[in-house]
């Protein structure tokens, strides 16, 4: 249960407090020296490749940019902010720290989407949203979780048809989740309840939106490393001898 002062938000158990003045969200970066240092060595560990650079950049989108800010306020923001975990970050880590060895998919698919829905669970979600430590073990399972799955998926020894079946099924769940949250009758979320009116939502109308945005946009960084399966696969084809 959510103390009625924690209602739609700026309150002080929120990471990443919402900003007052959707005018002034641009100058709401979070410089938090934890996240920074630990930032940093991420970039060391990762950065040395492509995948592991965007990788970080992704993350520091996601957490220092303002968006952080505005995903404590718009529910719309933070499954932005989860699609760029679950979604591009994590398969983009996959690639930077791939799998050394053979690893089922359909296990480690089971264990993410267990996590993602349980996290939108709504006395969950309101709990991690108005709890630092609980909104840092949010963000934990849900990347740890996804980079487990996409580091199976993605191992160069994946049979492609598995690998490809793998993410559609990782898309669909999204997706559903996504639909459910866009047909619900009501809002759900009750640190979602105040803060949208100051960007002309609704507190619906944002949960909706959310939900959009997970069922149709999410499915443009699946198609992609779907497309990059497939592009492997068609190239371990020309590598056979003929």
């Amino acid at each position: 249960m959510i103390p009625d002062a924690l209602i739609g938000g700026g309150l002080e158990g929120l990471y990443c407090s919402p900003a007052p003045d959707p005018g002034a969200i641009w100058a709401n970066w979070n410089l938090d020296p934890l996240l920074l240092a630990a930032m940093a060595v991420l970039a060391l560990v990762l950065g040395r490749s492509r995948p592991g650079a965007a990788a970080v950049a992704v993350l520091l989108v996601a957490f220092v940019s303002p968006l952080c800010a505005l995903s404590a306020a718009l529910f719309s923001a933070r499954v932005v902010h989860h699609l760029l975990l679950v979604a591009v970050a994590a398969p983009l880590i996959a690639l930077a720290w791939p799998a050394r060895t053979p690893r089922g998919a359909t296990g480690l698919f089971l264990v993410a989407t267990a996590v993602l829905w349980a996290w939108h669970l709504p006395q969950a979600y309101d709990a991690a949203m108005a709890n630092k430590g609980l909104y840092w073990v949010m963000q934990a399972t849900l990347l740890g979780s996804a980079v487990a799955f996409w580091r199976a998926v993605l191992a160069s020894d994946q049979p492609t048809g598995q690998a490809g079946l793998a993410i559609l099924g990782a898309y669909m769940q999204m997706g559903l989740l996504g639909a459910l949250l866009t047909f619900a009758p009501d809002p759900l979320y009750a640190i979602h309840q105040q803060a949208p009116l100051a960007w002309g939502f609704t507190p619906l109308s944002d949960q909706q939106l959310g939900g959009i945005i997970m069922w149709v946009p999410a499915a443009v960084p699946y198609a992609a490393f779907g497309a990059l399966v497939a592009l492997r696969g068609w190239r371990r084809l020309q590598a056979l001898p003929t």
